[in-house]
């Protein structure tokens, strides 16, 4: 499949589906990339919802594989991150592009990933992705309503039991598998997802530290956004996870 071309609908998609794509899919005016400095998202578009997904870290393959097969029958707008590394160039340097929503969280991502900057550099920097970053947010959050859910892959020093203390609510159904879980920002997805036999944590309230991820961001605006953790390899389990999170939330 292209990095340029849209997904297109399989052999088995129905008339109605493909007209679907053919109208609102192919447009020549739609972009097929939207990008941050050195962050190239792909967009994937199928049919019309209002829900968005997103692979931002190019080394978490298996997050990309499991959303490039859900974009195949399901209706949304998908950015992947166009990467094969979990960081980013900018400037001769690097930063993570999911520390890029805020200026103090990049600022500290460049800090830590390019220790030999001058603070010159840093603010060189820091004032380019000022000036595009609401361009990007625009694309990857959901309108008023809608819902953003990013998958992420994990790594074993990360996992729920880091996002529990700065957490408003937790429901921890799989103790044992603590590198699985959904953390989200709206309550109500909160209460349904907690239901379910997986983790899940609640972050409504932005935590002090600003981190510059996209989940604070989104919190801090009120947005329906949900981060999908599950440890690098586990494509069967993020699957099942995926889908379940799409039966249960509107």
């Amino acid at each position: 499949m292209s990095a340029a071309t849209p997904l297109a609908c399989g052999p088995s998609a129905s008339r109605r589906e493909f007209l679907s794509l053919g109208v609102f899919g192919w447009l020549p005016f739609r972009p097929k990339h939207v990008d941050l400095a050195g962050a190239r998202f792909r967009i994937v578009r199928y049919g019309r919802s209002d829900r968005r997904y997103l692979v931002i870290h190019g080394n978490e393959d298996a997050a990309r594989q499991v959303l490039i097969a859900h974009m195949r029958s399901r209706s949304g707008v998908a950015h992947l991150v166009e990467s094969v590394t979990r960081n980013v160039p900018i400037d001769g340097g690097q930063i993570d592009p999911n520390r890029m929503f805020s200026r103090v969280g990049a600022e500290a991502s460049l800090k830590r990933l390019n220790p030999d900057w001058a603070p010159e550099r840093i603010g060189r920097a820091l004032d380019v992705l000022d000036r595009g970053r609401e361009r990007l947010v625009r694309a990857l959050l959901a309108p008023r309503g809608g819902l953003t859910v990013a998958l992420h892959n994990n790594s074993p020093g990360y996992s729920v039991r880091d996002e529990q203390p700065i957490s408003d609510a937790a429901s921890i159904r799989e103790p044992g598998n603590p590198h699985a879980f959904f953390l989200c920002t709206a309550t109500e997805d909160f209460r349904r997802l907690s239901e379910s036999a997986y983790n899940v944590v609640l972050q409504k309230m932005a935590p002090p530290a600003d981190d510059g991820s996209l989940s604070r961001l989104a919190a801090a605006r009120d947005a329906r956004y949900v981060n999908l953790e599950v440890a690098h390899g586990q494509s069967a389990r993020q699957k099942e996870m995926l889908e379940w999170l799409e039966w249960t939330l509107p």
